[in-house]
């Protein structure tokens, strides 16, 4: 079925959702950097932005451009964990760029293979990797650490932005590694109305219900305060505004991102997905004025490279497995 999918896509397509996929993405990391900068209430702005993608998935329903999804208990109950990893692995983004550099938090999200990787040993079925890609954690891993080590003061580690980019990679990985028998499951069922697009804005649903209780216990007792004190200084009208283009930059991205990965499959869409770490760390850098120094640059180029290598090395597992069937 994929590979019918694969045909049917040309390649000025792939290449429109491609650029559709990066643009959107940078922008994201722009908008929610300029949110969680105007208001300390960092999950509230992740689960607001989650809301976004409630309404566009509701609009594009309710007016019949989409199929509305036919889903049982049943079929919502599998989806439950997959989109509270989802949940934790935007939350946990979100936190990372939030308490420090964009940059940084994209350098340690490089490190996703390998957890990954871990999780797809420690969880049954066991995913075992070939061993050229396990090999190519070690520069994954190594340049994430020299990007931490600052010229002059040795190692030096935003702690709490680490901790929360990890918790992201965590999730990323176990949501992937559970999610992917549900999903092919619920695309294989032409009844469900499940396509990419669909199964993205049910898990968006799901991640938002899940991402609420974190509101609550986190945030709720000081949210009033936070919002008076974050539109007293910069106004209700920009702090909105970046919240919700934030949110509906991150839908569309992985909408975008979700439809070239079901055209293409996993690891094409895992080798650009590396690639787009660049654009997004340039641009904040940039924008954001970022600073890079040497070892940070030298590392991220290394743990990047590492990713772009561990994804192709993981294809070769992929190519040999009709053979031995």
């Amino acid at each position: 079925m994929s590979s019918n999918k694969e045909a049917t896509a040309s390649p000025s397509k792939l290449a429109l959702l491609v650029v559709c996929w990066y643009a959107g993405n940078t922008l994201y990391n722009v908008y929610n950097k300029k949110a969680t900068n105007m208001i300390h209430a960092h999950w509230f702005v992740a689960t607001a932005q989650l809301v976004v993608g409630i309404v566009w998935s509701l609009v594009m329903w309710s007016t019949g451009l989409r199929k509305v999804p036919n889903l049982t208990a049943s079929d919502i109950s599998a989806c439950i964990p997959i989109g509270l990893f989802a949940s934790l692995a935007h939350s946990g983004s979100v936190l990372a760029s939030a308490v420090g550099a964009v940059s940084f938090a994209q350098i340690v999200k490089a490190c996703e293979p390998a957890f990954a990787a871990v999780i797809g040993l420690l969880i049954p079925p066991m995913d075992v990797k070939p061993i050229l890609a396990y090999c190519m954690l070690i520069p994954i891993v190594g340049g994430v650490g020299l990007a931490c080590i600052k010229e002059g003061k040795g190692v030096d580690i935003n702690i709490a932005a680490f901790l929360y980019a990890s918790m992201a990679n965590a999730a990323a990985a176990l949501k992937g590694k559970l999610g992917s028998s549900v999903t092919k499951s619920l695309k294989g069922d032409t009844s469900k109305n499940m396509d990419a697009a669909n199964v993205y804005a049910v898990m968006n649903i799901i991640s938002f219900c899940c991402s609420v209780p974190f509101v609550v216990v986190q945030e709720l007792p000081t949210l009033s305060e936070e919002w008076a004190a974050a539109t007293e200084k910069h106004g209700a009208k920009p702090l909105i505004t970046n919240i919700v283009l934030s949110g509906f930059m991150f839908y569309i991205y992985n909408e975008f991102a979700f439809a070239f990965t079901a055209h293409v499959g996993a690891v094409t869409s895992s080798v650009l997905n590396t690639a787009k770490r660049v654009i997004i760390i340039v641009v904040s850098s940039v924008v954001f004025q970022e600073a890079m120094e040497r070892n940070t640059v030298i590392g991220s180029a290394i743990a990047i490279g590492g990713t772009f290598a561990y994804s192709l090395a993981s294809k070769k597992k992929a190519a040999a497995k009709p053979k031995t069937a």
